[in-house]
């Protein structure tokens, strides 16, 4: 069976748009941060080996095999949150008031949690590497590095929304608020930062000082 990653963009997009149950708003997530850390990636692969920014070689060679690792993980969710799903839709199918329904709904809502999760986690980490792009990264894809800022934080902000979803459903109110707090911490570290970034880069390329 075709994954959803390996479709192409126009293909992908129509699944996106179509009734199709998956994919949704949490692979969308996964793939705007994918594609705002390929773009750190790509501002890295154009300054490494530079004489001009020699002096940052090895942190520009750490930040390539980071953004490399984050962004293969970032297109993997895409199908791990696709494939959690498919229970969660069949708990909500069965019966209300039949035997077991409550747990298996409950195990299925804990389940969807945990791909958004690791990809606002992800888009964080991302977000940390662009914004030493920002710093040590060539000038002539600075505009890069604020793209990727604003679609690591917009994907951030999605995932969490797809963790927000799931943990309302949640009969332990205790291990929701546990996931909720977690989250609620990446976006109120990561948001303000991603954004600084980008106003950063919006100052810069229109010479505002």
């Amino acid at each position: 069976m075709e994954k959803l990653i390996e479709k192409s963009c126009c293909a992908f997009a129509e699944a996106l748009a179509s009734k199709a149950p998956v994919p949704g708003g949490g692979g969308a997530a996964a793939l705007a941060g994918a594609l705002g850390t390929a773009l750190g990636s790509m501002v890295a692969n154009f300054t490494t080996g530079k004489k001009k920014y020699a002096a940052y070689e090895e942190e520009i060679q750490a930040v390539l095999r980071d953004m490399a690792q984050i962004q293969a993980r970032l297109l993997a969710l895409v199908d791990e949150d696709a494939e959690a799903f498919a229970p969660l839709s069949a708990a909500y199918a069965i019966p209300k008031g039949a035997p077991g329904r409550a747990e298996t709904l409950e195990t299925a809502a804990l389940n969807a949690c945990k791909a958004p999760r690791e990809m606002a986690a992800l888009c964080g980490q991302a977000i940390e590497r662009l914004d030493v792009l920002l710093e040590k990264g060539s000038v002539l894809l600075l505009s890069d590095v604020g793209c990727g800022a604003l679609l690591c934080g917009a994907a951030l902000q999605s995932a969490a929304l797809n963790v927000f979803v799931n943990t309302s459903t949640l009969q332990n109110r205790e291990q929701a608020q546990a996931i909720e707090t977690e989250v609620d911490a990446l976006l109120e570290q990561y948001i303000p930062r991603a954004a600084d970034i980008a106003q950063a880069v919006r100052r810069r390329v229109r010479k505002e000082g």
